[in-house]
This record gives structure tokens, sequence and C-alpha cells, in this order.
């Protein structure tokens, strides 16, 4: 066997390794010849204010009592009331405006030095550091990291780091290319490598200051797979940038709010599966955060999602041996909410968390959590109402068995399940805690398995109140109906939880021909639309 296809065999086994499959594209703004970016992140970089003007599709860009007026979809802006020409149309991707950057400072006059050096491709810290790193020089990649993530990347890490990288993916060839995108935190630049085995992109995330802040790499996947759902109406929503949270560990966001009516909306905060999620939970051909905001917005329900900490500050998360549930998922959901209680355009009586996968897991804890009483639902998406172990072991048995029916080799299934159901059985083994875990439990941070090993979430919602919508797919294989019916048995005295499934649908919320083995997740899918109207007339009758 070549090893091309042993790595493809081992990426088919791995894709039970999740609740949900972690996202492999880094999340970025699209490029093209004249360096379009972000406006918000270009403005606010040189001290300028950028403001969404109400009800128009016009952003207002000001400093030093000048003033520049975009319009979405027009190459042509106002500066000071004068018309000036863009060397390209103002243009939404990824829910942001983006703009010719060097346009942008030649009206406002930046001429300020280190801004020159960031952008020259020489000069850009975000190249020096690879440069070192490549070298395995992690001495000199450690001069570009910041103070404050040091402990996440440092230089002992750095000299074996790339090496490391080039064992899994196998050896790099050639000179990477480049692109970069901006969020309300970092300034992202992104290298995709051609290597012998697998492709992958190594996403470097700078501070304000230019400074190497962490760091992402995934397998390179097309994203040119997505595709838009029939039931998406652009001039339905607005989008805006947000930011979860504050300091060292806050995360960018998007809140879509609909474009008709004045407000305040009901509003839905997304909370992600497992993994390294981006904010649409971008996973193959499927963004399903994307496709429940852009769709309940439509409907008149706000909707924010953000990336997920693991994606945005991945090392950091990493350095901490005592990452858990509560750190991972329900703390920035509670600040998701947080936030939308502080926006104007949210009816803070109406705001509600829907969790896909492991944020469903996570809802009980989420609603333990919100002291204050903020949330008024909650909704499940394919949820598990187990213990975490537990459901790692029935998902493997699911997929072998899926595989078995299809006809197909089930080897590298039945190897991955019996990996993965070893580590379920010693997570389940009374003589392990938090307190005295495995010498070597081969996925870490060990604390976060131990550290959750006896919760069940449907335990503790038995003991909760609070309007819920529980959905499953009927074809989903990593959250299967068993988990459903546990839902159903637990809450069965509680008059408050609604209950739906749907026939075809997967894990990815989309209707899949055929019985759901995760290969359809390379393709082109989307929610299903009967999903998001569920949803839309549940909120709407919570008053």
């Amino acid at each position: 066997m070549t090893k091309r296809s042993l790595f493809k065999n081992a990426a088919a086994a791995t894709l039970a390794l999740t609740l949900a499959l972690p996202s492999a594209s880094a999340f970025a703004a699209k490029q093209s010849a004249t360096s379009l970016a972000p406006v918000r992140e270009a403005a606010e970089s040189f001290g300028a204010q950028v403001h969404w003007l109400s009800g128009s599709q016009t952003i207002l860009v000001t400093k030093d009592g000048h003033k520049l007026v975009l319009t979405l979809g027009s190459a042509e802006a106002l500066f000071d009331g004068k018309p000036v020409a863009l060397s390209e149309p103002v243009r939404i991707a990824e829910g942001r405006a983006l703009i010719d950057a060097e346009f942008l400072a030649e009206a406002f006059e930046v001429t300020d030095p280190a801004q020159s050096k960031a952008n020259d491709g020489t000069q850009d810290p975000a190249d020096l550091f690879l440069k070192a790193l490549l070298a395995g020089d992690g001495a000199e990649a450690a001069k570009y990291v910041s103070a404050s993530s040091s402990y996440a990347l440092p230089a002992a890490m750095l000299n074996r780091l790339w090496a490391n990288y080039e064992m899994v993916f196998g050896k790099a060839a050639g000179t990477p290319s480049k692109s970069q995108s901006a969020n309300s935190i970092h300034r992202n630049v992104t290298y995709a490598f051609q290597t012998s085995a697998i492709p992958m992109n190594l996403t470097l995330r700078l501070n304000a200051a230019g400074e190497i802040d962490d760091m992402y790499i995934a397998a390179a996947t097309s994203s040119g797979a997505y595709q838009k759902p029939a039931y998406e109406d652009s001039t339905a929503y607005t989008e805006r940038e947000v930011t979860v949270g504050e300091g060292a560990m806050a995360l960018p966001g998007t809140l879509t709010l609909p474009a008709a009516g004045e407000g305040p909306f009901p509003a839905v905060v997304l909370v992600h599966g497992s993994g390294t999620n981006d904010r649409d939970e971008a996973i193959g051909g499927g963004k399903p955060f994307r496709d429940l905001a852009v769709g309940l917005a439509a409907q008149g329900i706000a909707v924010l999602r953000y990336d997920k900490v693991t994606y945005e500050h991945t090392f950091k998360v990493a350095a901490d041996p005592k990452f858990t549930l509560k750190k991972e998922t329900v703390d920035d959901a509670l600040k998701a909410v947080a936030l939308l209680k502080k926006t104007p355009e949210v009816d803070v009586s109406r705001i509600f968390v829907a969790g896909h996968s492991q944020g469903g897991y996570a809802m009980p804890l989420i609603t333990a959590g919100d002291s204050n009483g903020d949330i008024a639902g909650t909704i499940l998406l394919s949820g598990p109402s187990g213990k975490f172990a537990d459901v790692l072991a029935e998902q493997q048995a699911e997929l072998v068995s899926r595989v078995k029916q299809l006809g197909q080799d089930t080897t590298p299934y039945e190897q991955q399940a019996a990996v993965y159901t070893s580590i379920a059985a010693m997570v389940n083994d009374p003589q392990y805690t938090v307190d005295h875990m495995p010498e070597q439990f081969p996925i870490q941070p060990a604390y976060w398995w131990f550290e959750q090993k006896n919760y069940v979430p449907a335990e503790l919602a038995k003991q909760q109140s609070g309007p819920m919508l529980i959905l499953q797919g009927e074809n989903d294989w990593q959250v299967t109906m068993k988990q459903f019916a546990g839902w159903k048995t637990a809450l069965q005295n509680r008059k408050d939880v609604t209950f739906k499934s749907y026939p075809q649908v997967n894990h990815l919320l989309a209707k899949a021909d055929g019985l759901s083995i995760g290969a359809e997740y390379a393709q082109p899918s989307n929610v299903s639309k009967e999903i998001i109207d569920d949803i839309s007339a549940w909120v709407r009758g919570i008053q």
C-alpha cells in the first residue's frame, strides 16, 4: 500500500474522532489582485472609526475630521463630500465588507513606517517567523512571538514544530502561497503548502502590534465546495463583525441581523460541536452555522456566531493542562449571551442558545451557568444525552455497522473503533479521576476527559426548567437516535420540551441520500430548510 493510500485510509477512519468533525479550513476573506482587506480592520489599524449606517448599504469611516462614505457594490465613494473612484467595488465576503487597503491608507494619508514595514512582504513578521520555523530555529522564531503567548509557543517547542508537522503531512515542496485576512482579534496570514502526502495550511495569528499571538494548522480543503442554500436571500439580512469576551482569549464573531423591521429582534447564539470550528462550523462542503444564520435572519431572528476558542487560540488552549469543557464551550456561550444583552437591535427577553453536537451536550451546563436567567430557551441540534465516553464508543460501533451495510471494507474503521472504544473504557474506569489519571492517556489534555467523566447531560437537564427544543437527524451516525431516545426518556415528565427528528438528515443537519458514513461531508450541503423553519416557529412562539 502506498504512503498516500495509508494517509487516505487513516483520514477516513479518523472521521469518527469527534462528535462534530473539526474544521479543516481556515476562515479567510477572499483576496484580489488589489489586496482587498476588511474595512473595519484596515481602518481601525490606523485609528479610524467605522460605522455601518443603519437601514442602508453604506459604511462611514472617520478620522481627524475626514469622512469617507462607502456603498456596498459601488466602485465610487465620497470623501469629504467629493466623489472618488475605487479600483474595486466594495464587496462582502464571508460577512465582511472588503476594500482596497491601499486606497484607504492613501485617502487618510497614513504614512506610519511600522505599517509600511508590515505590508512589505520581505519584512512581514509573519514571513520572518515562518522562515525561522522552517529552519528549525526556535530561538529566532520566538523573537516574533508576543510576550503574552510565549508560554504557548516557547523556543524549545518551535525548534521541532515544523519537523513534527512534516511527519504528519509529508515533506513540504516548493514555496507556499500566501493569503491574508483579518478579524476583530487578529491579522491572519495563511501559508498553503503542497506536501508529499496531504496539502496543508498554516495560519499565523498576529496581534495589533504585529506579533505572533497563535497558530493554526490543518489539512487543506477545497474552499469552493460550499454553495449557498437555495433559501438564502442576501437582501434579507445584514452582518457585522463583533467581539465575544475580552482579554487574551476574546473571540471574533459575526452578528447577523434581519434587514426587515426595526427590532428589537429575538436572537440565537450558535454553539459549536467538537473540534477546532470556525464561526461557520465549516466542515467539508457544509457551513451549518452560516446556513442557520442567514436562514433565521430572513425570518426575523438575529443570530450570533463566533470562532471557537480552540480555533482562534489553538496553541494557548493546548498549553493549558487543565482545559475543560467549561472553558471550551460553556464560558464563551455565556459571554455571547452577555454581548447580545448589550446589543440595541436584540430583544433581551428573547435570547436563545442553540448547541450543535458537543454544543448540545454542554447545554445543561450552559443553562446551569445562566445565573441571571438571561436565556429564554435552549435548542439542541444532534446533541448527545449520555456520557461523552459512552457516546464515543457508540459512535464507533454505529460507523462500523453502517460501513458493513454498504458492503465496504471495514478494516480501517474497526481499527479506529478499537482505539476509541479502549479510550472510552479507560475514561469510565472508576480507578481514574482528575486526581489520578492514566500515565499514558492517548488524547491530551487528559484532564478534559476525566473532569467530566460522570457528567450526564440528560440527568442534569431533568432537574432544570425552561423551554427546550431538541432536534435530531435520523441519518446521523455521530450522534445516533439512541441519544435522542435518551433525551425523551429522561425528560418525559417535563412539559416544556419539544422533540422532533428528521428522516435523511445527517450530522451536518443536511439531507443525505443513502446511509451517512461521513463521506458525503466533502460534497456541498446545506442545513435542511425544515429545521430552520421549525426553529423559527418555535422561537417566535415563545413570548
